[in-house]
């Protein structure tokens, strides 16, 4: 058993009879009454986000979970091939399961979160950020560069990313997987 004290990004527990992912917390203390922890849940069965909000000391029923390294292969209709980079054991994982499955390129190297009792695959933690090509764009119109302007750009995946006017067709950005945004041009 695990307390609000011990909630943490990625904690897997228990709550409600399902599993559920932390996504975000907040430990707040107000100056009157009890502290208590804001919490953001993903279902790793359903997929659905909720907020929850859990009093300070509350127990919590902790999953006990194991990580393993894979490589992602392709995708075939909704399921996402891995492959074991350890023992080359191959898994299909529904796009439901994944965070940003327009985000990932193949051969890319992903953390699986396993439940430890019945090894039944939970949740796939992408790398914080990943280096996508830009396979479209329209060109930046020159000297409307003073307001910090965006385009909508394509890159390799597939996905749609707001990119600055200075970005072309070819260039590599680095994209945040988490909020899926541009961070930075990453020079070849």
């Amino acid at each position: 058993m695990a307390s609000t004290s011990d909630i943490r990004k990625g904690l897997c527990i228990r709550y409600n009879n399902d599993i559920f992912k932390i996504v975000e917390f907040l430990h707040v203390k107000p100056g009157k009454g009890p502290a208590f922890v804001r919490t953001k849940l993903k279902s790793l069965t359903t997929g659905r986000v909720l907020d929850n909000t859990f009093p300070s000391g509350r127990k919590l029923d902790e999953v006990r979970v194991e990580t393993h390294k894979f490589q992602y292969l392709y995708a075939d209709g909704d399921a996402y091939n891995f492959m074991n980079t350890v023992d080359y054991n191959q898994i299909a994982l529904q796009k439901s399961v994944l965070d940003a499955p327009d985000l990932l390129r193949e051969g890319e190297i992903v953390t699986v979160i396993f439940n430890a009792d019945d090894e039944m695959p939970l949740a796939v933690d992408m790398p914080a950020s990943v280096v996508l090509e830009i396979s479209h764009t329209e060109p930046g119109v020159k000297g409307n560069t003073a307001t910090n302007a965006t385009k909508p750009a394509t890159v390799e995946t597939g996905a749609t990313i707001n990119v600055p006017l200075f970005i072309n067709e070819g260039d590599k950005i680095k994209v945040d997987t988490e909020k899926g945004t541009y961070l930075e041009r990453v020079k070849a």
